[in-house]
């Protein structure tokens, strides 16, 4: 265990120069990380001319051609099996234009109108999708979990039927869930689509509430108007017609119409004897799909263990590279530079792997360095990547996930947004008290934010994976300091084209971030043994 003096760390944080030889291996490594660069990096990444990094774009290719340069001069591995860096991902775009959802209830129609009151896609490789006449039925969180004894079907046949669904799990009032005390995935989005669609459903429209949804209406109709990606699918794969998302004044509008209070029915849906609604409305939708078959590529390099058995072992960092792109029917500024999501955490894994790459002798375990694309669009490119590994899956030890980065100055904490899932958790808290740091001994809105980002994909197969980043207790900055600070990204520039470089950003902080990002994998890597899952994750090693 190492005893970095906290003072050397504070001189180091802007990128100093070496340390004197009497320096350790991993404090001299540390060192070299620089502020300077990765503001340089994140500028580039998110400039104009990279046209908003969107898979299969012209700014596709100018980041993995910026990325690989970078890589070379810092000296990593190819880690392809072809001796490049890179993995070509295939990708269907396409881009769904809904006509209006129009809800009928005996003598009354409602009709809905795209955007302003619902968004919507279609996964089906048709140009044209139509259904008419689906029963419309409120399914509470539309959430099947018999290991939690909990069941909002309750039996009803969805054969044909329009599902309206609350997003994320039922909550007590202080924002726990009810059946489990960390989110689970039977609360995310994908696995009620595909439950749904198992259950022969046509459509899901989930109630987008501004008090509980990730993201405002306004960037659900930014994301729904740009190209989405998917996979190819197969010809067996089980698809809805439709899924999307009702503002909540349209879905209260059509709850009234139908004869029922939104806010009683919301209640009901948090109680375990909770029964399904068949609100006796049939839904007409159509939707026209424009597509087309694209390629994009993750960016992957390495270094070599020096352990001649552990060296077939990985710990894996992972960013994604790739952002919303360009919205041409936008007046005005069209290009979402994505500077903070993800320029900030892929020039961050730069210094990072720079900071490996500097080590006089390489870590026991190998070091593995994933640049994603298509995360943006459901975690394609890391998808891709797990389904078609380098190595075999089981020789994967951790994935530390890097999405966003801390660009306002230097923070006493830091956290992980997946804390209680894995005992990673000891390695970062270790690692972050070494640092003079504290380290955040609790989760965020339930565990909720850990199935946003690539490391989810690397935990469906098994892998414990963690999402650290910088906390909330500013260094001379007043008390609540960083929750405005987030929070009006959230509200101001997150998934919007406002997303860029700022002249006052203060990269000290993220600098702090990557020395312990780094120290944490290198720990993973000289272990004796592996990270594990906790039990109540959901997760488990295959």
């Amino acid at each position: 265990m190492l005893g970095l003096p906290f003072l050397f760390l504070l001189g180091a944080s802007l990128g100093s120069p070496m340390p004197p030889k009497s320096q350790g291996d991993v404090e001299r490594a540390m060192a070299v990380i620089s502020g300077d660069a990765m503001l340089d990096h994140i500028k580039r990444l998110s400039s104009d001319e990279f046209e908003g990094r969107a898979p299969g774009s012209h700014g596709d290719r100018l980041t993995v051609k910026f990325l690989e340069d970078q890589i070379k001069k810092i000296g990593l591995l190819p880690a392809a099996p072809d001796g490049t860096f890179e993995q070509v991902v295939p990708l269907r775009a396409f881009q769904s234009h809904p006509s209006s959802l129009i809800l009928k209830n005996g003598g009354k129609v409602v009709t809905l109108e795209t955007p302003s009151d619902f968004v919507a896609r279609s996964r089906v490789e048709r140009q044209d999708v139509s259904v008419k006449g689906s029963p419309l039925v409120f399914a509470g969180y539309g959430i099947s979990a018999p290991d939690k004894k909990w069941d909002d079907y309750k039996g009803l046949d969805v054969k044909g039927k329009t599902l309206l669904l609350l997003d994320g799990e039922p909550q007590f009032a202080n924002g726990q869930s009810m059946f489990a005390k960390l989110q689970t995935r039977y609360g995310t989005r994908q696995a009620k689509i595909d439950d749904a669609a198992r259950r022969g459903a046509v459509a899901v429209l989930f109630i987008h509430d501004p008090k509980t949804a990730y993201a405002n209406y306004q960037v659900v109709q930014n994301n729904y108007r740009q190209e989405f990606f998917d996979v190819t699918s197969s010809k067996n794969q089980e698809l809805l017609s439709m899924e999307g998302w009702i503002a909540l004044s349209a879905a209260k509008r059509t709850c009234k119409n139908a004869g029922f209070d939104f806010n009683k029915l919301r209640a009901s849906a948090s109680g375990r004897n909770f029964k399904p609604v068949t609100m006796g409305i049939a839904a007409d939708f159509k939707l026209r799909n424009v597509s087309r078959t694209i390629t994009s590529k993750n960016v992957i390099a390495m270094i070599e263990g020096s352990d001649p058995k552990l060296k077939s072992q990985y710990v894996i960092y992972s960013a994604h590279w790739d952002h919303l792109g360009r919205d041409v029917s936008l007046q005005g500024d069209q290009i979402f530079n994505g500077a903070i999501d993800n320029a900030g955490g892929s020039s961050q894994m730069l210094e990072i792997a720079r900071a490996f790459a500097a080590l006089r002798v390489p870590p026991k375990r190998s070091i593995l360095f994933i640049w994603t694309t298509g995360e943006e669009k459901g975690y394609l490119g890391s998808k891709y990547f797990l389904s078609h590994p380098f190595f075999p899956v089981r020789n994967a030890v951790a994935d530390i996930n890097l999405d966003n980065c801390n660009v306002w100055g230097r923070t006493r904490d830091v956290n992980d947004l997946g804390f209680g899932f894995t005992t990673i958790d000891t390695v970062l808290e270790n690692t972050a008290r070494k640092l003079g740091r504290k380290f955040t001994n609790a989760t965020f809105d339930g565990g909720s934010y850990y199935y946003r980002s690539d490391q989810i994909e690397f935990a469906k197969v098994g892998i414990p994976s963690v999402f650290p980043g910088s906390g909330t207790d500013y260094i001379g900055k007043p008390a609540g300091y960083g929750d405005q600070m987030w929070n009006d990204y959230g509200a101001n520039a997150y998934h919007q084209v406002s997303d860029e470089v700022q002249p006052d950003w203060d990269m000290s902080g993220a600098v702090e971030d990557a020395q312990w990002m780094f120290l944490a994998g290198y720990q993973l890597a000289q272990a004796k043994g592996m990270p594990a899952w906790k039990s109540g994750s959901g997760f488990g090693r295959s």
